[in-house]
């Protein structure tokens, strides 16, 4: 398997995964009854969590879509950062320092792993 290859899998594996944790189940689940308690028992308003997951499935369909410009995919890359370190910070913050706190990383870990083949990807195609 020749490495653009390899690149290409890591990819598009990890941004489907992302994809899937950030736009297809915030779509799927934002309006119901566990989803609204979990953001009210964070502490913040109702309003954030439909914001939140407007912008969640607006970064996931941006990083997956791959005519979208990649200045773009770099604020998306950047937002989802934010996301994931403010998710980790507030749950630590209410529950303490447990799973739901972790969790957060390690999709930060899956979406920095996209990130750096999307660049490795960028660069073999310049070469």
């Amino acid at each position: 398997m020749t490495t653009t290859k390899k690149h290409k899998i890591i990819f598009w594996t990890t941004t489907i995964l992302l994809f899937l944790f950030e736009g297809v189940i915030p779509a799927l689940t934002s309006q119901t009854e566990l989803a609204k308690e979990g953001i009210k028992h964070l502490g913040y308003p109702s309003y954030f969590g439909t914001a939140l997951v407007l912008f969640k499935i607006t970064g996931a369909l941006i990083l997956i879509i791959p005519q979208v410009s990649k200045r773009l995919k770099e604020w998306a890359y950047a937002g989802f950062t934010f996301n994931f370190l403010f998710a980790c910070i507030s749950h630590s913050a209410v529950d303490g320092f447990g799973f739901e706190a972790i969790f957060p990383l390690i999709i930060l870990g899956i979406l920095m792993t996209s990130y750096c083949y999307f660049h490795k990807i960028q660069t073999e195609q310049i070469t």
